[in-house]
């Protein structure tokens, strides 16, 4: 004769056997809910899982704790005393386990209420980093922002660490890391002061032949360090690399010091004049740009997501009011 809650006779019957293991809080729930139905397949229904899946579960659980909780019969299905005894115990666990899973998501949420943002030398002070800053604050007024310093070595791994969750860098980027060029500005060469061509307005690359650069460092992509090196150059003059620096700070020192040149974004003559070093114009040099950067796998994340589309309105408005200058200059009075 089938038995009314869908196991048979002779299993149930058995005695369970501790397995040392803890039960889980899914098993608890089952077994709620089964206390609540007195029926495996009207309990398995309710929470859409098959009934031969529901009462391995309990099954499970009983040899978890080694006792008998469901008396099955062949009228009906009944907790036994020590499932009566256990009913209060697995309620209050299962009801603990939605109280942490509620304080882990509200922390959560607290949590994304903050964003890190890494910076690379003067990026700080760039009017495009203020302008998105801004709309950001505008967006989101709740939002923490977070602004950590960058260098050489580390710009791009905390983007794939997570140690921040974007930043204001100079490409180029390595694979996995994804920008938006925000600006871009030339390059100039950072000289000592007593250098010969101190005194010239403009500088070419081939006059800087047989001078020292200063050494970016080996952990950081070789494309960025030749990028800013300008390896190979263009006449296919020989390098020569000087001191290591893992920031602009190490750069200028070096080149205090007399040790070597620098090659630097122009906008380095603004935000780090020094006693000793001059800057000076680079005719043939390729541009530079600034860029907001993201690890790819982060790319539609809520905050980045947001992030990133403030800063192409940012640079859609900038290109805006370029072209409406422009355009302005060139109308006749």
């Amino acid at each position: 004769m089938a038995i009314r809650g869908g196991d048979d006779a002779e299993s149930v019957r058995e005695r369970p056997a501790s397995g040392g293991a803890d039960p889980s809080t899914h098993q608890l729930r089952l077994f709620l809910t089964l206390a609540e139905e007195l029926h495996f397949g009207r309990a398995a229904a309710r929470l859409f899982i098959t009934q031969p899946a529901f009462s391995q579960q309990i099954r499970s659980l009983e040899r978890r704790l080694g006792l008998q909780l469901i008396d099955r019969t062949s009228r009906a299905v009944e907790l036994t005393p020590a499932g009566r005894a256990l009913l209060p115990r697995a309620r209050a666990v299962t009801e603990a386990m939605a109280e942490l899973r509620r304080e882990a998501e509200a922390r959560s949420r607290a949590v994304a209420e903050r964003i890190v943002i890494g910076t690379l030398s003067a990026e700080p002070a760039m009017p495009h980093t203020h302008a998105i800053l801004d709309e950001l604050n505008k967006r989101q007024p709740g939002l923490t922002v977070e602004i950590r310093s960058l260098n050489f070595v580390n710009q791009y791994d905390a983007l794939a660490s997570g140690e921040v969750d974007a930043a204001f860098l100079r490409p180029p980027a390595p694979p996995g890391i994804q920008v938006l060029q925000l600006a871009e500005e030339p390059r100039v060469v950072c000289l000592p002061a007593e250098d010969p061509l101190a005194g010239e307005a403009e500088v070419r690359l081939d006059q800087l032949s047989g001078r020292p650069m200063v050494t970016m460092p080996p952990e950081s992509p070789k494309e960025w360090r030749d990028y800013w090196a300008i390896n190979p150059r263009p006449d296919g003059s020989p390098l020569h690399f000087g001191p290591l620096a893992v920031d602009v700070e190490g750069v200028l020192h070096a080149v205090s010091r007399r040790q070597a040149i620098g090659i630097l974004p122009a906008s380095a003559r603004t935000f780090y004049p020094r006693p000793g070093i001059v800057y000076r114009d680079l005719t043939d040099a390729p541009s530079c740009t600034m860029a907001l950067a993201w690890f790819a796998k982060n790319r539609d994340r809520a905050d980045i997501a947001l992030l990133r589309n403030i800063a192409h309105s940012v640079v859609h408005n900038t290109a805006l009011q370029e072209e409406t200058t422009a355009l302005q200059e060139e109308t006749p009075d």
